[in-house]
């Protein structure tokens, strides 16, 4: 039977050319992972075929000695990575490598920096390992045949990287893939047994399939790797580097991991555990569909990649393996979700994560630091999904407060805790916009007078997520911003907080009060003589049971409906402007000045106005009035 030739000149993808460029430019200084990231794609492909033998057995085609083999040819000037794994047909071929098929390119694209070390990383991020081949070589063929697909459905990839590909329908007898790199001048060092060698021992020697290279010309094959799960070995047996190379390739990160933990779990289930911290947030961190964290083996068979189920939201940075010696190996996704074994297995890896977490923010506060910046705020996202961690979580988090020296996120709620004033029973916080926002808002006047600690939260996410921690080492959580603040039991406060104001004096207090009441009309719930402030003129707070305003700022601005609730004015009758208004007789001069003050609370609080025009002019008329005087 002949093969009927239908070849083809494709062009890029234009975000793949980009990729090419940047790929050679920003990795060749490490030129040789070009061969680790070859066999990873092999290894993933031979994966998929053991997982889809399970079905149907004769995708093995009477070959079930599952290997990859690299060899080079010095004549040619060839490198040749080969696997019988499951194969690629040619739509696959087109949309995988001709195509990046996958959310977030453009997002991808634009994180690009310009400094070829980042780029290198977020390369590595995205997953495109076989376009490291171009690092070396100038021409790449690729022959490939998807498994169960007639002999004579085989197909033939080739670029020289620089735009175009050609594609054509060729005889192809064994199944599987063959990557041949044509090599550039000057890269010839490559085409040696023992170079070879070494970079596989190097990247490769945790891959648990063999990997073969000829060891004579006659043909006779050598492993050249160990050939055996990293996870089932025990840990005193694996160095450093194999953890670190093991992680890359599973993540497909340049970078080393921050941290790792590695269990064997005994008893009513059994199951190893292999799971990474990486030393950098992925580019996609926020896009909470994107789940290529944890991949899924049953006695060392791989069955699933992006297994949801074995890790929560929260936790989607982390990578690893998870085998377990229970399930059955023919398990779908809709039985892993009812299945309880599968339910123990998260809850354990959930908690040796956040137990090594804990461990590393005693242990190594400076890399705990590092976790903190790149992970911080997903992990926020817990506090809200994960009630049965909670208190675990919220001993991970990290704040900025108004005892810090520096903007750092680097306050425990243990360090708040432990700096608590004699009879503070609250732990204190603000949220606000930005860091500026929440360090000079007016409301934080009166504590920084009596020296009480006030958290600092200017996350996005902060004001949704503290909203589900209500206590912390039963001390409960109180905002700045809502209800009456009363700080009257903390020890050396009494004395301050004494009334020594007279009774004409408190009756012009009431007076004044009843005026602004009058003035603001149905703007506010409510008028009162403020606790917090000591130099401001006002401010606005929220009663104890309201929404916080941040948290009504975020769900806005997200498009959900928010209940509207008025605001409390309070007022320091203290202040001069106020000493001064209560002798305003012009009822509208009157009216105009709290106006201008109402509003002007409202912007230090990070609300717009809602009529910034009306503002401006009553400003502008009273500005007058006081000129003419």
């Amino acid at each position: 039977m002949s093969v009927e030739m239908c070849k083809e000149t494709l062009g890029y993808q234009a975000e793949v050319k980009q990729l090419l460029d940047l790929l050679v430019h920003s990795l060749y200084s490490n030129k040789e992972i070009f061969l680790r990231e070859l066999i990873s794609n092999a290894s993933d492909a031979i994966d998929k075929l053991r997982f889809e033998v399970l079905s149907n057995d004769s995708l093995y085609e009477n070959d079930t000695d599952l290997k990859i083999r690299v060899s080079y040819n010095k004549a040619d000037r060839t490198i040749t990575v080969s696997d019988n794994g499951v194969g690629l047909t040619r739509e696959e071929v087109i949309e995988n490598i001709g195509t990046i098929a996958r959310s977030g390119t453009h997002q991808f694209l634009h994180s690009l920096t310009g400094d070829q070390r980042k780029d290198a990383n977020l390369i590595g991020q995205f997953g495109v390992g076989f376009y490291s081949a171009f690092i070396v070589a100038d021409k790449v063929t690729l022959l490939s045949r998807r498994t169960g697909v007639d002999v004579y459905q085989g197909v033939r990839w080739e670029s020289d990287g620089q735009g175009e590909y050609t594609i054509e329908t060729v005889e192809k007898v064994t199944r599987g893939t063959d990557v041949i790199l044509h090599l550039r001048e000057g890269e010839d060092d490559f085409l040696a047994g023992l170079r070879l060698r070494s970079i596989i021992r190097k990247y490769s020697d945790h891959i648990s399939l063999p990997i073969v290279m000829k060891l004579d010309e006659n043909g006779q094959e050598e492993v050249v790797n160990r050939a055996s799960a990293l996870w089932t070995r025990a840990k005193s047996e694996i160095s450093q580097e194999e953890y670190n190379e093991f992680y890359k390739h599973i993540s497909h990160d340049f970078n080393d991991p921050l941290a790792y933990v590695h269990s064997h779990m005994e008893g009513k289930y059994e199951y190893s555990l292999l799971l990474y911290i990486p030393s950098q947030a992925p580019f996609d961190l926020w896009n909470r569909q994107q789940r290529q964290g944890i991949k899924l083996y049953v006695r060392r068979v791989f069955i699933m990649d992006d297994s949801e189920q074995l890790m929560p939201a929260y936790l989607r940075f982390v990578r690893g393996v998870v085998d377990s010696s229970d399930l059955p190996l023919n398990i779908s996704r809709e039985i892993l979700q009812q299945n309880k074994l599968v339910e123990a297995m998260r809850s354990g890896a959930v908690k040796k994560i956040l137990n090594m977490l804990a461990d590393l923010s005693v242990s190594d506060r400076e890399k705990y630091a590092l976790f903190w910046k790149e992970f911080g705020l997903v992990l926020k996202e817990g506090l809200a999904e994960d009630t049965s961690n909670r208190d675990t979580i919220a001993k991970l988090l990290r704040f900025t407060s108004t005892f810090s020296s520096s903007n750092e996120q680097d306050v425990s709620l243990e360090d708040y805790v432990g700096r608590m004033k004699q009879g503070q029973d609250k732990i204190f916080y603000i949220t606000a916009d930005s860091l500026a926002a929440a360090k000079n808002s007016p409301l934080l006047e009166i504590f920084r007078k009596k020296e009480i600690e006030v958290l600092l939260l200017f996350d996005p996410i902060d004001s949704w997520a503290i909203s589900y921690l209500f206590e912390f080492h039963g001390f409960q959580l109180q905002s700045v911003s809502k209800g009456e603040m009363d700080l009257s039991k903390i020890e050396g406060e009494q004395e301050d907080n004494q009334d020594n104001t007279d009774d004409h004096a408190r009756q012009d207090v009431k007076q004044l009060i009843e005026r602004i009441k009058a003035a603001l009309g149905d703007k506010v719930k409510d008028v009162r003589v403020t606790t917090r402030l000591t130099t401001s003129p006002a401010c606005l707070v929220s009663d104890a049971y309201d929404i916080d305003p941040s948290l009504k700022r975020l769900l806005k601005s997200s498009g959900q409906l928010v209940p509207s609730a008025k605001p409390i004015f309070e007022i320091n009758p203290s202040h001069p402007l106020f000493i001064n208004l209560k002798d305003e007789t012009d009822e509208k001069n009157f009216a105009g000045w709290v106006s201008i003050l109402f509003d002007q609370a409202v912007l230090s609080t990070g609300e717009k106005l809602e009529d910034p025009v009306s503002f401006v002019n009553t400003l502008n008329n009273l500005l007058v009035v006081l000129a003419s005087r």
